[in-house]
């Protein structure tokens, strides 16, 4: 019998996302590197999309896992037992917002899942089907997650999807207009992730509170790249001085498991409980291991004060990445976008990056743009060993080019 090696049997058996799959096959991961089947280590500088914020493996995290799985694993579905780590879980989320509002969790699998139950929430309990969301932005690809998407090439090939969606400008209060007392929600993040991290102003976040205030609109932050201190605070809005009516989170709460969540106040959370009853249910949000794996990473990340360095680490990074060819660097704490002219030279910086041993990547939306997401834990020395090698592969880019 042919025996097939795990590339080809990857090539085979495993559904494309798209033509080109990275394809590295990784046998361990620990910390920020991961190391392939040749025994070739790679600095993992985008930490699997910003989620393993505590680096990979994390000791806590591992040994919460173990702990829980000698427990027990899935019990019921989300909602009907009285379980620890969800418990422990919620509690300590909640106590992370600083908000009497912000007061009750419901679990889900993932960032989009998260979405979608926060859309419905909003809908059940406005009693309105209206929602607006921002040019450039992604929320998820399920098909209600997909509708308020910001990128009309994105989407377009899997329509129809959900009507009543209006999009705005983000950071443009001129745009605010738009939301009305129609509007069930708006779904906004703080930085803007896919769209190649992008900024708003304080003034512009207090002027869409009030305007949503005023118009009886929920206010649905999306934190699920942001959250958990990626941007050098735990929550992204915490600098903005607002409080979201739902917050959203996912990505790197969980250490490396999947996991995901929307939160919001006990009085708008009921409504989800009637008319119909399980008006929004699912059978592994919340499992215990994840949520026991989220508990340590939340409190690794307040035992260890990792958001403290993180001004100096983002900070690091944008005074190391200086090269005629890069246009700008855009950062929100470990949340970088380097700018060049163009996705083909992105393409080249990238496989030179690989080859050398680095992983990074470009934004769905901002693809001239060099995604920097590493786990919080990198190090000064580690930030100067990854520069030096961006810098490398752009120079050698630089000489193709002029070749």
């Amino acid at each position: 019998m042919r025996s097939f090696t795990n590339r080809q049997l990857f090539q085979k058996y495993l559904a494309p996302t798209s033509d080109y799959p990275l394809a590295l096959e990784i046998v361990k991961a620990k910390g920020i590197y991961l190391y392939d089947h040749l025994g070739k280590s790679y600095i993992d500088l985008i930490s699997g999309i910003a989620v393993s914020n505590v680096g990979h493996r994390n000791k806590k995290v591992v040994s919460a896992i173990k702990n829980q799985v000698d427990l027990y694993m899935h019990l019921m579905v989300y909602g009907e037992y009285i379980q620890a780590p969800q418990i422990q879980l919620a509690k300590a989320l909640v106590q992370s917002t600083k908000s009497e509002s912000l007061n009750q969790v419901y679990f889900t699998n993932s960032g989009t899942e998260a979405v979608e139950g926060a859309m419905k929430l909003a809908k059940r309990y406005t009693g309105r089907t209206n929602f607006i969301s921002c040019i450039n932005a992604y929320h998820g690809s399920s098909q209600g997650a997909l509708s308020i998407a910001g990128d009309e090439n994105f989407k377009n090939s899997f329509r129809p999807l959900l009507p009543q969606i209006t999009h705005i400008t983000h950071g443009n209060e001129e745009d605010l207009i738009h939301i009305t007392n129609k509007t069930a929600a708006i779904i906004i993040e703080i930085i803007g992730g896919e769209s190649g991290v992008r900024k708003a102003s304080k003034s512009y976040f207090n002027a869409l509170r009030k305007r949503c205030d005023e118009t009886g609109t929920l206010l649905i932050v999306d934190e699920i790249q942001t959250g958990f201190g990626r941007t050098g605070t735990f929550w992204a809005y915490e600098p903005m001085e607002i409080m979201p009516d739902i917050l959203l989170t996912a990505k790197g709460m969980g250490g490396g498991m999947p996991i995901g969540a929307f939160i919001a106040n006990e009085k708008i959370m009921k409504s989800l409980s009637f008319d119909p009853v399980l008006g929004h249910i699912t059978t592994f949000g919340g499992h215990p291991v994840n949520c026991a794996a989220s508990l340590a990473t939340f409190n690794y990340i307040m035992d260890e004060n990792l958001m403290k360095e993180i001004p100096l680490k983002s900070q690091l990074f944008v005074d190391l990445l200086k090269h005629p060819m890069i246009k700008e660097v855009r950062a929100a704490g470990l949340m970088i976008a380097v700018e060049f002219e163009s996705f083909e030279i992105i393409q080249k910086i990238i496989a030179h990056c690989l080859h050398n041993g680095l992983i990074t990547d470009w934004f769905l939306f901002c693809n001239h743009s060099l995604r920097i997401a590493p786990p919080l834990i990198i190090t000064a020395k580690e930030i100067k060993i990854a520069c030096k090698i961006i810098l490398q592969a752009i120079n050698e880019v630089e000489k193709e080019i002029n070749s």
